[in-house]
């Protein structure tokens, strides 16, 4: 087994580790807890590292993308372009060319104009773009949970607006409305409120089915699997979500058992999460006014600094434990000049000491890329990759300046 004081000696600190073993298992127990057959969207916006994306596009999920360079990836990766899906608020024109120039076919749509934009777009090329319509009223967020929907937002199709858009976005040209894509909340740790956020989605889509004629080819339940981030502990299970799922799909889809429905759902924690570990040495244990302070490495440029922005729940990372000695009470900060580069508060851990390595662990998703890497202009640091005892990869994110030259203005 490849240790943490090995692989710092060899790549420095901080260190990103990501284990692909843990990728394909992970995959393969969220499979087993949904109904067969299943598609499998793993959402890049987790975590983009190719070699990542690549080990879980090998198992069978497509890809979830909201930018070209998350299609970029997802290609590279391998997944074909037709299985991916591209999402998100306020796609351009001119992504959306891009997108469908490299082979792209399906698109969530949020809007009227978003549907809108994506026929031109689609028109441009000769083609026809398949749309799932992102829907805005289901459910709502349980504790502990991250609220998607149900509220005044950006995302999805307003559903007590459904009589002013239903027939609109039918007649779009260039556009087969071919589904429902709902997500009404995220990181939902409760079995009985994920299932039943997917169970009244469920009926939701038959409802628009049913009283406005919306094809429901394909129908994507969005996500809301739970992992745990920056701090020890194991993936929650969801030992029933199966069986109320068929149940429900019983009820009100009966063709999904003559696979003539395809099922899809969305994941991006709960399939890297648990793959990542961040590994920072601690640069000064300092004393001040009765509080004691760890100074790591790596601050909120490289962990949790999106939790800032509300976009993470608060970040209070947790090490590891290294054994039985006694604990201490201290705070971890970064190397950043801002008093907010803070990972954790009044923790309890054993006393570190100058140039001693903390493991962090479930940081495989919004670890490095949900942070504010160019916050200090500071070095990225390296991501390893492992199989078994194997480094597989070693590559470092840079952000960097290039010269930019401006359009030419046509004046007619």
């Amino acid at each position: 087994m490849i240790n943490a004081a090995d692989l710092i000696a060899s790549f420095g600190s901080p260190l990103y580790v990501y284990r692909l073993d843990t990728l394909a298992t992970v995959a393969a127990q969220l499979r087993g807890m949904l109904p067969a057959p299943t598609t499998l969207f793993y959402s890049l916006k987790a975590n983009p590292h190719p070699q990542v994306v690549a080990e879980l596009v090998a198992t069978g999920c497509r890809a979830e993308v909201s930018s070209i360079g998350e299609l970029t990836v997802a290609l590279q990766a391998g997944c074909p372009p037709q299985d991916c899906l591209y999402t998100g608020p306020g796609k351009t024109e001119g992504e959306l060319r891009a997108a469908i120039s490299r082979g792209v076919t399906l698109f969530s749509a949020e809007s009227s104009s978003d549907v809108g934009r994506i026929s031109a777009a689609a028109g441009s090329h000769g083609v026809v773009a398949r749309c799932l319509l992102r829907i805005n009223g289901v459910g709502g967020a349980a504790r502990g949970a991250i609220r998607m929907t149900n509220r005044s937002s950006q995302f999805g199709f307003d559903l007590g607006d459904v009589n002013q858009w239903a027939v609109e976005v039918m007649k779009a040209p260039h556009v087969s409305v071919v589904g429902l894509h709902f997500f009404p909340m995220s990181n939902a740790r409760s079995e009985q409120d994920l299932a039943n956020s997917f169970v009244e989605s469920i009926g939701t889509a038959a409802h628009l089915r049913d009283a406005y004629g919306i094809p429901v080819q394909v129908l994507d339940l969005g996500g809301g699997f739970a992992a745990p981030f920056a701090k020890p502990g194991a993936l929650p299970e969801y030992p029933a979500l199966k069986s109320e799922l068929a149940a429900a799909l019983k009820l009100h889809f009966p063709e999904y058992a003559a696979g003539t429905l395809e099922l899809a759902f969305e994941s991006g924690r709960y399939l890297s999460g648990t793959a990542g570990a961040l590994y920072t040495s601690v640069t000064e244990v300092k004393q001040s006014m009765g509080s004691t302070f760890g100074v790591l490495d790596a601050g909120i440029n490289h962990l949790g600094g999106m939790s800032g922005l509300r976009r993470l729940m608060p970040i209070e990372a947790k090490p590891e434990a290294t054994g039985d000695e006694p604990r201490t009470r201290l705070t971890l900060v970064g190397p950043l000049c801002a008093p907010s580069d803070v990972l954790a508060t009044d923790l309890e851990i054993a006393p570190p000491g100058p140039g001693d390595v903390l493991q962090i662990p479930n940081v495989g998703a919004y670890g490095l890329t949900a942070s504010l890497l160019a916050f200090l202009s500071r070095d990225s640091p390296v991501e390893l990759t492992i199989r078994g005892d194997q480094v597989i990869s070693a590559s470092r994110l840079v952000v960097a300046r290039q010269p930019f030259t401006a359009r030419p203005v046509h004046e007619d």
